[in-house]
């Protein structure tokens, strides 16, 4: 990734001005360079946010509250090091530094992370109507509307394929004719892809009933209709390690009362919070299951994602939640398409 302005920050920045890099580079973090180029700190959107949490004005400068000692690595250094090195420290964005200490460029565990081919089975649920998106959808599966000038559905396998995973299994019903004419084989996109065609719509899950070769190891389950920068390696990377049945990506979702709330015990009154913001996870529509999960499955019935985890965890299997900080956005109103049109540039590159 080469470095741009997009990425870096002076000191004496001003909170508000490090919000709008973070936000405009999706990143989740920006490098603090001095006036001759050289890293002097870096500042993530979680420092941002406990700063503010402390009361911390936006107006007040960066310098303040940055991380003086960002980790960094020198040039000449294998990818296959700088990608160890981030799964060391845990960061996903390391600056390359020259020798008079100025960022050269910031390598990326995605692109890292691509170089390494990845063998567990990603399923698409794309079959069905779209029935909240008429008239779009009326002779078109949703998949295949266009967002950015390519069909939902592309963008979500090339985002799979920059991380290394290339088998694909589509589970296809409305106008499945149409997905495999665009998708065929997979080879135009250096994948592989298997379909299955539902009769009758199964819902979310029930489709996995219907695996003729069943996956070994695990394996993802996602909508199509869902536009995301998601860490898929990351996550499944954090599945395999908790031991789970079952894992599922979930998104932080506030919900603002629109009443002052009041905290009474009895009839005394003892605080009163106006409008109040509650933090919410809400199911962001991609799930990796262990090959065991399976069993649960009923053949050929139409059984939900959601009802899997219900009786994975009635029957004390591991089920765990994998917070999504990337961009996403589900589309699935009309609302949502014409935000991840305006949205998709600079999210995906154009």
């Amino acid at each position: 990734m080469k470095a741009t302005s997009d990425i870096f920050v002076s000191p004496q920045d001003t909170l508000r001005r490090a919000m709008e890099i973070i936000d405009k580079n999706s990143l989740q973090i920006c490098f603090v360079v001095d006036r001759d180029g050289r890293l002097v700190g870096a500042l993530t959107d979680g420092d941002i946010r406990r700063a503010l949490l402390k009361s911390a004005q936006m107006d007040q400068q960066i310098e303040t509250f940055m991380n003086r000692t960002p980790k960094s690595i020198g040039e000449g250094v294998p990818k296959n090091e700088v990608l160890a090195k981030m799964r060391q420290w845990n960061i996903r964005h390391l600056p390359v530094l020259d020798n008079n200490g100025r960022i050269v460029r910031i390598e990326g565990s995605d692109e890292l992370l691509g170089l390494i081919k990845r063998n567990n089975k990603v399923i698409l649920m794309v079959g069905g109507f779209g029935k909240r998106l008429s008239p779009l959808t009326d002779n078109m599966p949703k998949p295949l509307l266009r967002v950015g000038g390519r069909p939902i559905l592309e963008t979500i396998v090339r985002r799979f394929s920059e991380l290394g995973f290339h088998k694909f299994v589509f589970v296809v019903n409305y106008r499945a004719e149409m997905i495999q004419e665009h998708f065929r084989d997979g080879e135009k996109w250096g994948v592989s892809i298997e379909y299955l065609h539902e009769d009758t719509p199964l819902g979310t899950c029930g489709g996995l009933s219907m695996l003729k070769n069943k996956p070994q190891e695990p394996f993802f389950v996602m909508n199509g209709d869902i536009l995301t920068r998601a860490n898929f390696a990351e996550m499944l990377d954090a599945h395999v390690s908790t031991g789970a049945a079952a894992t599922m990506a979930v998104r932080e979702h506030y919900v603002e009362i629109p009443y002052g709330v009041v905290k009474v015990d009895g009839d005394k009154i003892l605080s009163i919070e106006e409008k109040p913001k509650e933090l919410t996870f809400v199911n962001a529509g991609i799930y990796i299951l262990s090959p065991e999960a399976l069993t649960h499955v009923p053949q050929g019935q139409f059984f939900d994602m959601p009802s899997l985890f219900t009786v994975l965890k009635k029957e004390d299997n591991l089920v765990r939640c994998f917070k999504l900080k990337d961009y996403w956005v589900d589309i699935g109103r009309l609302e949502d398409f014409h935000r991840a049109q305006a949205d998709f540039e600079g999210y995906f590159g154009g």
